[in-house]
């Protein structure tokens, strides 16, 4: 099978990109709201929260598992979602990258 854009990146970059597009949607962005607000829940109370069905939040509660942003946990026959501290750990250091560059440059750009 032939090479892939994605494999011509690092691991880092590919992951960085997998985490920051997961967090793309804006529906996912209220998901993590949600989860920071409640610390953790089942897909139903997400449910209740945002003006989506069930089905359309579950497959955002896959991305966002998918990407490594959130954990899920079996309890009883529910999944108990919360954030996922590795993946939110790798958004943080790169965006922490970001500051510190610029913070050097202080509007030294074009």
């Amino acid at each position: 099978m032939g090479a892939t854009k994605t494999d011509h990146f690092t691991d880092e970059q590919n992951e960085l990109a997998i985490l920051t597009k997961a967090l793309g949607h804006p529906a996912r962005i209220a998901i993590i709201q949600y989860l920071m607000k409640v610390n953790k829940c089942i897909c139903g109370d997400i449910v209740n929260e945002l003006p989506l069905s069930q089905p359309t939040v579950s497959q955002h509660l896959k991305e966002l598992k998918n990407a490594g942003l959130i954990k899920g946990n079996i309890e009883g026959n529910a999944i108990c979602y919360c954030i996922n501290e590795v993946g939110f750990e790798k958004i943080k250091v790169f965006f922490n990258q970001i500051n510190l560059h610029l913070e050097k440059r202080k509007n030294e750009c074009c």
